[in-house]
């Protein structure tokens, strides 16, 4: 695979914002995006807080048949991936459509409108469900809806490793276009907020039940007590750089220049170890040709149980030694996104490289003493030009792409 793949446009929908600016404006200004749970009545679940995309203009974004064929996780993917194709100003109906892809992780698929009809054939004396049930809440419903409105006719995937699956998705970019493709839209959205869903997460025990936004989160800290959910997510514009060349595009923000998947093959656990996620660190490292000490910056999976935290400390030293690398998470200002937090937190790296700025981790008040990392506790002015971005998915997954800021 001689075909160098770089990252030209991105869209987000998150907590945080539904633009590239607007997310670094919160992680730079550190401003909490958790409160009470909108989507639903909540008061019932010990968990009620969680990290809910602000308006956005879903209707605007598509036609009104498609309103009703799909779930809100569809149709947030449909706001961001125009938000990234406007960034990277892709005209896709002038692409080969042959060699145009889509490439997106999926977890839980189309919770709310799965949610809804099996209200009603439960609750209801006709004991139907509507036509679309069978497609909308289907894990592979957006790759397949985004596929058809862009006529992205080349290979189509859905990559399912939970939380790892928004890192895998680049890597998956990078390998289609290795072989030959030109444009593939990557990353993942979460939609995971009706009453059934929150159900199903609360069953893992991994999330808090503290209902205070400004400590529910911590991750690294001697406190934490577990993850706070949330929705949304990135899409990012993975191209081939002859292709981004060729077309002017106006910003190559990086390369995906190295990556590496894993899996713990263990039992899941609330203590995992931590041997397989350093391998997939140095895998990406080995792949980008990137020695440790060349990394700028890692962004963690940040999970906020101590178990995780610990084993994820434990991974991040082993490769990079005591205090080796900063280290930087904003997860406790929008929540656990699942795939889509790991795709968003791409976003915050490329948006690192462009402004040289570390910004600073938040929730974190008091790491345990046994977290030997180098926690960026203030916003630090420093080259950011290699960063590793690194995920784990529920029971066992463990990702971690490289990425390299370019220049022309």
């Amino acid at each position: 695979m001689s075909a160098r793949t770089v990252i030209t446009g991105l869209g987000v929908v998150a907590p945080s914002g539904t633009s590239a600016a607007e997310h670094w404006a919160t992680v730079t200004a550190g401003t909490s995006r958790l409160g009470p749970i909108q989507a639903f009545d909540a008061s019932g679940y010990q968990v009620r807080i969680a990290g809910e995309v602000p308006a956005v203009d879903i209707p605007g974004s598509m036609e009104g048949r498609l309103m009703v064929q799909t779930d809100r996780w569809t149709q947030l993917a449909f706001v961001a991936v125009e938000g990234a194709l406007a960034d990277a100003a892709l005209e896709l109906p002038h692409e080969d459509p042959y060699q145009v892809s889509v490439a997106m992780a999926s977890s839980s698929g189309g919770n709310q409108f799965g949610q809804r009809e099996l209200q009603r054939l439960w609750g209801q004396p006709s004991r139907t469900v509507g036509a679309y049930q069978s497609i909308a809440w289907f894990y592979a419903a957006t790759v397949g809806q985004l596929s058809i409105r862009h006529q992205a006719k080349g290979p189509c995937s859905v990559l399912a490793a939970e939380s790892a699956g928004g890192l895998d998705s680049l890597a998956h970019a990078a390998r289609t276009i290795g072989r030959g493709g030109s444009v593939v839209l990557a990353g993942g959205l979460e939609a995971p907020l009706s009453p059934y869903a929150l159900a199903c997460q609360m069953g893992s025990g991994l999330l808090t039940a503290d209902d205070d936004p400004a400590s529910a989160y911590r991750p690294f800290d001697a406190t934490a007590s577990g993850y706070v959910p949330g929705e949304g997510g990135a899409v990012l514009i993975a191209e081939s750089l002859d292709h981004a060349r060729a077309r002017n595009a106006p910003a190559i923000y990086a390369e995906i220049a190295g990556w590496g998947m894993t899996h713990d093959a263990r039992h899941a656990s609330r203590d995992p170890g931590h041997q397989q996620y350093a391998r997939s660190m140095r895998l990406a490292l080995e792949r980008a040709g990137t020695a440790p000490h060349e990394v700028d910056l890692v962004i963690p999976d940040a999970m906020g149980v101590l178990g995780y935290d610990r084993s994820e400390a434990r991974a991040i030293s082993a490769v990079f030694g005591s205090r080796g690398v900063p280290v930087s998470t904003q997860k406790s200002l929008t929540g656990r996104l699942y795939q889509g937090g790991a795709a968003l937190d791409v976003v915050t790296a490329l948006m690192a490289m462009r402004e040289q700025v570390i910004p600073p981790v938040t929730g974190l008040t008091g790491p345990a003493a046994e977290y030997d990392l180098d926690f960026v506790r203030t916003a630090r002015e420093t080259p950011v030009n290699k960063v590793l971005v690194c995920a784990r998915g529920y029971d066992g997954y463990n990702s971690s792409v490289l990425l390299r800021r370019t220049y022309e």
